[in-house]
């Protein structure tokens, strides 16, 4: 059995799309109860519960972890190894925040487009 997923309070919803980057290539989507945004159909942040996750280079999310970030492990014991969670402190400090939103948008900018799956 699946573990339940957490669900972001409005509060988080809000905020989350307050820091989202206002580029026309940005799209926000449900996913899962979440939020999540995408840039040339790859995801590069989302929002579990009130947390924000972004995608990373590998030396970036390392810094993250090291900054009081985790991994972000939604099933229990499958982590998504490009993703990172920012540190909850981060969640006050937006200059820091939007730093890092910017360096997850530039990485997955640079990821082939992904095609949508035919239905």
């Amino acid at each position: 059995m699946s573990p339940k997923l957490p669900k972001p309070s409005e509060q988080a919803r809000e905020f989350f799309s307050s820091v989202v980057p206002d580029q026309p290539n940005v799209k926000v989507k449900p996913m899962f109860g979440q939020l999540a945004a995408f840039v040339n159909g790859n995801m590069f942040m989302g929002l579990f519960g009130d947390a924000i996750i972004l995608r990373l280079p590998e030396a970036d999310r390392a810094a993250v972890t090291k900054a009081g970030g985790g991994p972000f492990d939604p099933m229990g014991g499958l982590p998504m190894k490009e993703y990172v969670m920012m540190p909850t402190a981060w969640l006050s400090q937006k200059r820091t925040l939007n730093k890092w939103i910017a360096r997850s948008l530039d990485h997955t900018e640079e990821m082939p487009v992904k095609k949508p799956k035919s239905r």
